[in-house]
C-alpha cells in the first residue's frame, strides 16, 4: 500500500499539470457507506486495538515483581460512523478488552469494556486526493472484571491493575486509531492513478476543492483528465461547470456519482483523436453473400461494372475526422457520428483505386451499463444511415440505392467495432479493491448518474 501511494504522489508530479477547476464528476457517499464501512471497519479496528500492554510492577508480594499482561481478545461489538456538517466523521465504538496477567502464583484473565469517541476531519491532500486526520480521540474505560466471575482477586490488587491498564490504552488507543487513519489515508492515495482506456491512453482523477460534508453525505467534485501518449485531452472550450443535484439516482444507495456532458466529451474526442473509431470493411471475394466487390456495385452503378468486368475486392476505408457527439436527455443516451467513408476497388496491378467517397451521419442509442468499476456501453442504430455523395470516379450515383447496400456491409461492422471500444469501458473514480455493486443507471438533461452499494475485497 506504501508503494502505491508513492505511485500515486511520483505520478501527480510527472504528468501534465491540467488546470482541475471544472469538476467533470461528481461521487458522493451516502450514509449507507458509512454503515457498510461500520460494519467491514471492525475487523481492523479489532486488529488496530491489539496495543502492547507493559509490565506491571506488582507490590503485593515481598520483592517487586514485573508482571506480564497481554491482551487476549479484542471484541468491537459496536462501531458507529456519522457525519459532522461542514466537518467530516466521527467515529463512535465499543470494544471490550480480555487481558491475561501473568502472576507468580496464578493466571489472571481480566475483562475491560472501553468506549472510544473520535472526531476526523476530511480535507485534500497535496496531491489532490481525500485526506482523514484525526481532530479529537478520547477512551472511556469501564470496569474491570475476572474472566470468569470469581472475583477471587484482592480489591486492592485488581485497582492497581486497572489502573495501570487504563493509563495505558489512555495512551496508546487514540495513537491506534490515528495510525489506521493513515492507512486509510494511503488507500485513499490510488484515487489519483492512471486507469488505462487503451493500448495508448489512460484516465487520471484527481479532487477540485476540499470535499463537502453535509449530515447525509460527503461529496467529492472530481476532475477526469483523459491523455493520449501521455498529453491530456482538452476540450475546445472550457465546459459549464457541472453541479450534481441533490436529489437524484435510487435514495438510500451508498454511492451517487454525476458523470457530465464534458466526462463523454472527453471520452469521444480521445477515441477520434487516437484513431480508435476507423476502420476498414472488407468481404471474402469467394463468399456468395459477399457483397463488397465490384460485381454487386455494378448492379447499382453502371460505371463501375464498365471499369471492372471481372469482380474484384472492394474496401470501405471509415475514417471520424469529426468528434462523435453524445447527447444526454432525461431517459434517454445517444451517439451521434459523421465518419468520411471512401470506397476503393483492387485493380489489377493490386493496388486499390478510390471510386467514390461518402460523408455519413448515424445516430446511435446508446446504453450504458457498470462492470465493477468500469463503465461500459453498447449501441445501435437508430433510424436511417444518412448518405451523400463528397466525391465520385464512376459518374452518377443513386444514394437511395446505395443506401440500401450500405445498411448490408457498413451498418453492422460499424457496430460490432464500436460496441467492442465501449465494452473495453473507462474506469469509475475509485481506489483499490473497491467495487460498485448493483448499480442502475439514469439519465438526465446532460448529465449521467450511477446509484450503486459499493463492495470492498481486502
Amino acid at each position: 500500500m506504501a508503494w502505491a501511494c508513492r505511485l500515486g504522489l511520483l505520478l501527480a508530479l510527472l504528468l501534465p499539470v491540467v488546470s482541475a477547476s471544472t469538476p467533470g464528476t461528481v461521487v458522493r457517499l451516502n450514509k449507507a457507506a458509512l454503515s457498510y464501512v461500520s460494519e467491514i471497519g471492525k475487523a481492523p479496528l479489532q486488529r488496530a486495538l491489539q496495543v502492547t500492554v507493559p509490565h506491571f510492577l506488582d507490590w503485593s508480594g515481598e520483592v517487586l515483581q514485573p508482571t506480564r499482561i497481554r491482551i487476549l481478545n479484542v471484541h468491537v461489538p459496536r462501531l458507529h460512523l456519522k457525519f459532522i456538517a461542514g466537518f467530516g466523521v466521527r467515529l463512535l465504538a465499543a470494544a471490550n478488552f480480555t487481558f491475561k496477567v501473568f502472576r507468580a502464583t496464578e493466571p489472571l484473565e481480566l475483562t475491560l469494556p472501553v468506549e472510544l469517541l473520535a472526531d476526523t476531519r476530511v480535507t485534500q491532500s497535496s496531491i489532490r486526493t481525500p485526506v482523514v486526520s484525526i481532530s479529537t480521540c478520547s477512551s472511556f474505560s469501564g470496569h474491570a472484571n475476572e474472566f470468569d466471575g470469581s472475583n477471587s482477586t484482592s480489591h486492592a490488587l485488581l485497582v492497581l491493575l486497572q489502573k495501570h491498564i487504563k493509563a495505558v490504552l489512555s495512551n496508546k488507543l487514540c495513537l491506534s486509531i490515528s495510525n489506521l487513519v493513515q492507512g486509510v489515508n494511503v488507500h485513499l492515495g490510488t484515487l489519483i492513478g492512471l486507469n488505462p482506456v487503451g493500448p495508448e491512453s489512460q484516465i487520471r482523477y484527481s479532487m477540485v476543492s476540499v470535499p463537502t460534508v453535509t449530515s447525509d453525505y460527503i461529496s467529492l467534485e472530481v476532475n477526469a483528465v483523459l491523455f493520449l501518449l501521455g498529453k491530456p485531452i482538452i476540450l475546445p472550450t472550457d465546459a459549464t461547470p457541472f453541479v450534481l443535484p441533490r436529489h437524484v439516482g435510487t435514495e438510500g444507495s451508498m454511492a451517487t456519482v454525476g458523470l457530465s456532458q464534458h466526462l463523454f466529451d472527453s471520452a469521444l474526442l480521445l477515441l477520434q483523436k487516437s484513431g480508435a473509431l476507423n476502420l476498414d470493411i472488407t468481404g471474402q471475394l469467394r463468399s456468395d453473400d459477399n457483397l463488397l466487390n465490384t460485381s454487386a456495385l455494378g448492379w447499382l452503378i453502371p460505371e463501375v461494372a464498365r471499369q471492372f468486368p471481372e469482380p474484384m475486392p472492394v474496401v470501405l476505408k471509415v475514417r471520424l475526422g469529426t468528434t462523435p457527439v453524445a447527447v444526454l436527455h432525461t431517459n434517454s443516451a445517444a451517439l451521434r457520428l459523421q465518419p468520411f467513408v471512401e470506397v476503393l476497388a483492387a485493380a489489377s496491378n493490386s493496388a486499390f483505386q478510390s471510386l467514390f467517397s461518402l460523408d455519413v451521419v448515424v445516430n446511435l442509442s446508446l446504453q450504458l451499463s457498470v462492470s465493477k468499476v468500469k463503465l461500459q456501453g453498447t449501441t445501435s442504430v437508430l433510424g436511417d444511415v444518412q448518405l451523400t455523395v463528397a466525391s465520385s470516379n464512376v459518374g452518377f450515383i443513386d444514394t437511395d440505392q446505395v443506401r440500401a447496400l450500405m445498411g448490408t456491409v457498413f451498418e453492422k461492422p460499424l457496430l460490432d467495432h464500436l460496441n467492442a471500444l465501449l465494452a473495453m469501458g473507462i474506469a469509475l473514480p475509485g481506489v483499490v479493491n473497491l467495487q460498485y455493486v448493483a448499480p442502475e443507471i439514469f439519465v438526465y438533461e446532460g448529465y449521467v448518474v450511477i446509484s450503486s452499494e459499493l463492495f470492498y475485497q481486502s
